[in-house]
């Protein structure tokens, strides 16, 4: 009896997505969404609606996810991209409503995610997004995700703006800062779980200073493309790219079925 309750929890299916180029894809795609989407938010509503709207959604997003128990593609990136406008306004929030300094919102961001962390490792013993499969975890992972980019953003505003980078400039800075744990996991066998949350946290700066620059006026230091196409073309790429791997995870479960039949 143990043992089969043993092979039960096992067998618990994992509630997050796979680590592939997709995921890293869409990762980048819907930082850049959420930076573009608040932005867009803000402008049209005003500050204090789009806030109570997106924090609408973004309870509304993770609700769904929860109701499953086991990974579904749309109801998970649904949810990163209302993550990704959510944290992006309460970054702003600290800042342009509470006058808190880039400098010092991305210290408390950032020990927000190191408590989150450290809260996750003593309940659950690891920090692997491999072993999301029970509701609690799922909790912890999602608590991360929302400090990174919450944390991120700050970053990236910093970089941006208090470091006198501009928009571009911190595109190219985060983007070789990122090579770092892609080189560390490949190259120097740097723990995978590190490297992760690593590449994690700093897409978030990246997909913001990205879409910043192109959505952002020339006079701001952007390409001024316009926040509205930036928001557009990037939801589309996201629902598109979404479509694509829903299409190719039914292929490779029918044919896993097909195998398991035989």
């Amino acid at each position: 009896m143990v043992n089969n309750l043993a092979g039960a929890i096992a067998r618990r299916p994992i509630r997050v997505p796979e680590i592939t180029a997709y995921f890293w894809i869409l990762k980048g795609l819907s930082t850049a969404l959420g930076e573009s989407a608040s932005d867009y938010l803000v402008r049209v509503l005003t500050p204090v609606p789009a806030v109570v709207l997106d924090c609408l959604a973004f309870v509304i997003a993770l609700a769904v996810q929860f109701t499953r128990r086991r990974y579904v593609t749309w109801t998970y990136w649904f949810a990163v991209v209302m993550v990704g406008v959510f944290g992006t306004i309460a970054a702003d929030v600290l800042h342009v409503g509470l006058g808190v300094p880039y400098l010092v919102s991305t210290v408390l961001c950032g020990a927000l995610l190191a408590a989150v962390y450290l809260l996750w490792w003593r309940r659950e013993g690891t920090l692997s997004i491999h072993a999301v499969d029970s509701a609690r975890r799922e909790a912890f992972y999602w608590a991360a995700v929302v400090a990174t980019f919450a944390l991120g953003t700050s970053a990236g505003d910093l970089a941006a703006t208090t470091f006198g980078l501009g928009y571009f400039g911190s595109i190219v800075v985060f983007a070789i800062v990122i090579l770092i744990p892609a080189m560390g996991y490949r190259w120097l066998r740097w723990n995978g779980v590190f490297s992760f949350w690593f590449a994690y946290v700093v897409t978030r700066p990246l997909g913001a200073s990205i879409a910043d620059w192109l959505g952002k006026p020339v006079a701001e230091g952007g390409a001024g493309v316009g926040v509205e196409l930036v928001s557009l073309v990037l939801a589309v790429a996201i629902v598109a790219l979404v479509g694509v791997v829903s299409v190719r995870g039914r292929r490779r479960e029918s044919a896993s079925a097909d195998l398991s039949g035989h």
